[in-house]
């Protein structure tokens, strides 16, 4: 199996058992607006992760350790 073949499934699974408890908390009464409203644009739009950038220290840093690493394959 692919990686996004199971993730479609798994998104889907999720999406099934939002709807679940969101229908079993409306019946129950115990879902308040703000809940079913936060359900349904969790359920509606995914967060994406965010994109992690290198900060100009770790960008040095990072310089620094691969002129170290071709140091070291050049000795060899």
């Amino acid at each position: 199996m692919d990686i996004t073949s199971i993730l479609t499934d798994l998104k889907a699974e999720r999406k099934r058992i939002d709807q679940a408890i969101a229908a079993l908390e409306s019946l129950d009464g115990t879902a308040t607006a703000t809940s079913r409203a936060t359900a349904d644009a969790a359920i509606a739009a995914p967060k994406q992760a965010e994109k992690r950038r290198l900060t100009p220290a770790g960008r040095s840093k990072l310089s620094a350790m691969m002129k170290a690493r071709w140091a070291a394959r050049r000795k060899q």
